[in-house]
């Protein structure tokens, strides 16, 4: 007789930290807290650059990935194909839908999925709000990433994956922002007021960005304010450098967000910086706060408006 687990939680959210060890890190809490042994449908849902690859790594650590952000691996790409009998001795596979389409049939696709849960093994799919409607069969726990990391345990009512996507494809545009402002920050701290980056760490808040000082810092905030809204006035272009570095203009700073930026500064819209240091007692930390709209509301209270609905 098979014992039936009920399972009360519908998901839970955390924050999408910018950088690849943060988003590791985040990853191995997600797998110890929400994975179970029993899992073996896996569907992460993201738009490109989001840091799926990252948080896959920190959730299966070890995990062979089909490709990973512009490199392809033609031998896991070829898995599909080639069936389970060349890779037999795998524990967990991974495929990444946005990628094997281009070389492969979704009935294909289809088939080697649901051989694979057959064999009781485990499979990772991205963008797997592209896989659902051809295999028919919901993720056992899916991960969506976009300003946040949505974690749910789908049941009969849901979410389907696309709802998921929905949500986090329209709010990835607000961490966009916040990780270019953020690093535009950072830039004229370092250049304009001599505040080293040592000095500091980033944090998370809602459409947003935290840098928290050990110390409080001494800095004119309204001169800075004024300083970050020139600079994004500027339609400066912002790029991808290398894995360690962007480019906001001619010069190259280091970012360990490299892929999640808007592509120019003009991009960033109702950047506001909190013209205080707010002292956090439970981490002694001073905090550099800066925001993307919805600047009319608490400080204290932002978190919240995520989850309030307005009344018709």
């Amino acid at each position: 007789m098979q014992i039936y687990r009920e399972v009360y939680s519908v998901s839970s959210q955390y924050f999408a930290p910018r950088g690849r060890e943060r988003l590791m890190f985040l990853g191995e809490h997600i797998a110890q807290k929400h994975l179970h042994f029993s899992d073996k449908l896996i569907g992460i849902v993201g738009d490109a650059g989001s840091g799926k690859s990252s948080l896959i790594k920190g959730m299966f650590p070890g995990l062979e990935l089909s490709n990973d952000d512009d490199v392809i691996n033609p031998r896991k790409i070829m898995q599909v194909k080639e069936g389970l009998e060349s890779f037999s001795d795998a524990g967990s596979y991974h495929i990444d839908m946005r990628f094997q389409m281009a070389f492969t049939q979704m009935f294909e696709i289809v088939e080697f999925v649901k051989k694979t849960l057959e064999r009781d093994k485990r499979i990772i799919v991205e963008h797997f709000e592209q896989l659902y409607p051809a295999l028919g069969i919901n993720a056992d726990i899916m991960v969506g990433i976009g300003e946040e990391v949505i974690v749910t345990r789908p049941s009969i009512f849901g979410p389907l994956p696309e709802s998921i996507f929905d949500i986090v494809h329209k709010s990835l545009t607000s961490r966009k922002m916040a990780h270019t402002a953020e690093d535009v920050t950072m830039q004229l701290l370092e250049n304009e007021f001599g505040v080293s980056d040592k000095s500091y760490f980033s944090s998370d808040i809602r459409q947003g960005f935290v840098l928290r000082f050990l110390d409080k810092p001494n800095i004119d905030l309204d001169r800075l304010g004024k300083r970050i809204e020139e600079k994004l006035a500027q339609n400066v272009s912002v790029s991808y450098f290398d894995e360690d570095h962007i480019k906001i203009g001619d010069e190259i700073i280091e970012c360990d967000g490299p892929r999640l930026h808007v592509s120019n500064t003009s991009g960033v819209e109702d950047f506001y910086l909190v013209k205080r240091i707010v002292h956090d007692t439970k981490t002694s930390t001073w905090c550099l706060v800066g925001l993307i709209g919805n600047n009319s509301c608490d400080l204290e209270n932002r978190n919240t408006v995520h989850f309030l609905k307005r009344k018709d």
